[in-house]
């Protein structure tokens, strides 16, 4: 469901769909991610998943918590894999004290949206979220669609 199939050469490695239904999106962050080799083969095959995943802040640093990413068949041996360990986010130290402000003081949460390859980086789109009631999901799903119904109503308009 939060995992989108990937084109060849597309740079998308995982969507979390869920966020954008799930949350208000008020502000948008690019983070890098620390990997280890194993974990970067993986996401090169796209066993990445980003569906539950949130970001923790602890010593003043943020890590992701809950992205899973499936080691390969072929991984070496005398490596520990451990599919949900908890990564470093790589982050501005303004951009760090904007985020942990926030996600402490004004009741925001900071969720995971997407990851994808920037150039040989992988990095991680993140958004301060705020949580919505049952009516916004409702609101969100109405107008969603009625954009699909207007934009049937123009095509099929256009071509009388």
């Amino acid at each position: 469901m939060a995992k989108k199939k990937i084109k060849p050469g597309s740079n998308t490695i995982a969507l979390n769909k869920r966020a954008r239904h799930e949350y208000f999106i008020e502000e948008e962050f690019e983070a890098g991610l620390a990997l280890q080799g194993w974990e970067v083969k993986s996401m090169r095959a796209g066993k990445a998943n980003i569906s539950d995943s949130y970001v923790i802040f602890q010593h003043g640093e943020a890590y992701l918590f809950g992205a899973n990413i499936q080691p390969l068949n072929v991984a070496s041996t005398h490596v520990v894999c451990d599919p949900t360990r908890t990564r470093k986010l790589l982050l501005n130290k303004r951009e760090l004290d904007n985020l942990m402000g926030k996600a402490q003081r004004d009741g925001f949460t900071v969720v995971t949206l997407s990851l994808y390859w920037k150039g040989a980086w992988a990095k991680v789109k993140v958004g301060l979220a705020k949580g919505k009631k049952l009516h916004d999901k409702r609101d969100s799903i109405k107008d969603r669609e009625w954009q699909v119904a207007k934009q049937r109503i123009m095509k099929n308009a256009q071509r009388e």
